[in-house]
């Protein structure tokens, strides 16, 4: 039997990245995860099927860093921006409301996949707690711990996750509803997102 090539350093990786352009191209432009198969991917980058399985374990595994890649994108192309965009943290926290509104609209595959599904059906390692792993609530933590050291905030918040959390399951329950039903005669999505954070600060600012 001819003994199997050993791949050249680096190869490896290169082959991984070409497997998750090739999947993200199909899932994007299917629009649906079930479109999505480990033939086509391997059909699209040359490769068989399984090869795929040497880097990925399955399709979900695979989708799944898919999206990784994209939400881990949104730390330093939306979060970062957004909350640079003035310097009172609480408007900051404004923009990046909106803007993280519009990420997961315009990716509404990769934000069903991560943030959409029951939990059994997530590889472990994009278990929920994840999330409060992820770089996103590491840029925003401070920007909130700023807004109560300057007493913006009721004097009875003085837990910066606590803040952080309720504020992103505002904007996931308008982001997953527009993902869930695009169609549905909703009022503009900007109107949305300022009238719900309005409300949240409302109740959560000092008066």
């Amino acid at each position: 039997m001819t003994p199997r090539t050993r791949a050249k350093r680096g190869e490896g990786e290169r082959t991984a990245e070409a497997i998750l352009d090739a999947t993200d191209a199909l899932l994007v432009g299917s629009g649906s995860e079930d479109a999505v198969s480990i033939r086509g991917v391997a059909e699209a980058v040359g490769l068989t099927p399984a090869a795929i399985y040497r880097h990925f374990p399955d399709k979900e595994g695979l989708l799944f860093a898919v999206c990784a890649r994209h939400f881990d994108s949104i730390t330093e192309d939306v979060a970062v921006p957004a909350l640079g965009s003035s310097d009172d943290p609480v408007e900051a926290l404004r923009q990046l409301a909106d803007a993280y509104v519009r990420f997961g609209v315009d990716h509404p595959e990769h934000y069903r996949i991560m943030f959409m599904r029951r939990e059994d059906h997530r590889p472990e390692q994009y278990a929920a707690e994840r999330v409060m792993e992820t770089g996103l609530f590491g840029v925003v933590l401070p920007v909130v711990q700023r807004a109560i050291d300057e007493g913006r905030f009721r004097s009875d918040l003085t837990d910066p996750l606590l803040i952080a959390w309720v504020l992103w399951m505002a904007v996931h329950g308008i982001t997953s509803a527009a993902v869930a039903m695009p169609n549905f005669p909703a009022p503009p999505l900007d109107l949305q997102v300022e009238a719900t954070v309005d409300a949240l600060f409302r109740g959560l600012l000092a008066p």
